[in-house]
């Protein structure tokens, strides 16, 4: 289905990652192009064999690149990508599925220390030169993550990670998945997606880390908020549209939790007028969990596997899509 290497031809498409240092590195003696923007892309498509993507990618492209025959997603999500349009060019799909999964369960659970640790406020007193002293008031003071319980949504290669690394923290996990019969992946227990508001009162922590899907979107909407304790934290590293904004908005802002620290948003980039912004019960990352030194060689690990098993003609690839 692809050519040898001496006659393959890679195109590296994204807005910042350094794909092509990266794979100069490897010394492959394989051809490729990288381009940083759509009209780059449209210019060097039609000669490519092979494209690495993630939000570059246009659905219209396989009508200008007719040696097109495989992308490699750069990212878990492939929403983006109309599998029809794949199968009717005769062109396959992979996902970048794990390929962050440590780095955006690090970052996960980077959050909820922060919240625990007050960490934000600590770098707002750093900027003000303000020395906090002891502080008696319990709602004010650090916490500490033993004892506490986590709601983990989603326990794939990141939430099952979450799941252990919580547990090594000395808390106790319970899990909430699709199919309950794929296992807890180091939980305590493990749920369904439809038993998740019975579960979110017990929960000092509900980390998002599943999929959206239809059944996700929405999933955290003004009833499951309404479950959780007033002292409960929502860390969402998963897709801004699994939660319901609005209401998390107002539970924020009617103190019915305590904060949240949310690695993506419904609209990205978070739009200015948004109250999150200023809420000081609100940590904002830029949807940078899965961004780490190794991102790069981690895709291309994928994808080379994934042009070799092409190359033999293997039908299977890691992490097929179409």
């Amino acid at each position: 289905m692809l050519p040898p290497n001496n006659q393959l031809n890679l195109c590296f498409a994204h807005v910042a990652y350094r794909f092509g240092d990266r794979f100069a590195a490897r010394s492959t003696g394989i051809r490729f192009v990288e381009v940083r923007d759509r009209a780059a892309l449209d210019a060097a498509i039609g000669g490519c064999d092979v494209l690495v993507c993630s939000g570059l990618w246009r659905n219209d492209l396989p009508a200008i690149a007719p040696r097109l025959k495989f992308v490699q997603s750069a990212s878990a999500g492939t929403d983006q990508y109309d599998r029809e349009v794949f199968r009717a060019h005769g062109m396959r799909l992979a996902s970048g599925q794990g390929v962050n999964a440590n780095a955006v369960s690090e970052h996960a659970i980077a959050l909820m220390l922060a919240l625990l640790r007050r960490i934000p406020e600590a770098r707002d007193n750093q900027a003000k030169r303000f020395w906090r002293g002891m502080m008696g008031d319990f709602a004010k003071r650090e916490d500490e993550a033993g004892g506490k319980t986590a709601v983990v949504v989603g326990l794939g290669r990141i939430g099952g990670r979450i799941a252990r690394l919580c547990k090594a923290l000395g808390m106790t996990v319970v899990g909430v998945r699709q199919n309950v019969a794929g296992g807890a992946e180091g939980a305590d227990e493990v749920h369904s997606f439809r038993d998740l508001n019975s579960v979110l009162p017990r929960a000092d922590f509900l980390i998002l880390a599943c999929p959206l899907t239809d059944e996700t979107r929405g999933l955290v909407n003004a009833a499951a908020l309404a479950a959780l304790k007033p002292t409960a934290q929502v860390i969402n590293v998963a897709r801004g549209r699994v939660v319901d904004e609005p209401a998390i908005v107002s539970a924020l802002q009617e103190g019915r939790i305590a904060g949240a620290a949310l690695d993506v948003t419904a609209d990205e980039p978070l739009p200015a007028e948004s109250p999150l912004w200023d809420m000081p019960n609100v940590l904002i990352t830029p949807h940078t969990g899965g961004e780490t030194h190794m991102y790069e060689d981690n895709v291309l690990d994928f994808m080379m596997e994934n042009i070799a098993r092409l190359q033999r003609g293997e039908a299977a690839l890691v992490n097929k899509i179409v």
